[in-house]
């Protein structure tokens, strides 16, 4: 049997509510509650004080972010993604000399489903 990741911060709410609830819980509540990178002085020293409100500890600054992280996780991903290049290409539209060879193609292939 694989080893169970042991339940830390969620450890307190007993067999209640379930283990995938208390999984994004637990994930959510250790994100909060680590130290992040502050954006002025670049030094991991940011604390949360309460919901979208950090405070460094090196250069004091206090500033607002999301609720539980400094800043969202799609910036990360974006770096990371390699930009989708898109190409069109414009389709051929038929000459007027084509427009008759086109329409009797039409009609073999139409008498071909009959």
């Amino acid at each position: 049997m694989a080893k169970q990741e042991k339940a830390k911060s969620t450890k307190r709410f007993g067999a209640r509510y379930g283990r995938t609830v208390k999984e994004r819980f637990g994930a959510i509540e250790s994100e909060q509650r680590k130290l992040h990178k502050c954006p002025y002085c670049e030094k991991e020293k940011v604390k949360r004080l309460s919901p979208g409100i950090w405070q460094c500890k090196k250069c004091n600054a206090k500033f607002t972010g999301r609720a539980y992280t400094i800043t969202s996780k799609k910036k990360v991903k974006e770096e990371i993604e390699e930009p989708i290049e898109e190409t069109t290409e414009e389709a051929e539209m038929p000459d007027e000399e084509n427009l008759e060879d086109f329409g009797e193609d039409l009609e073999e292939v139409e008498e071909k489903n009959e």
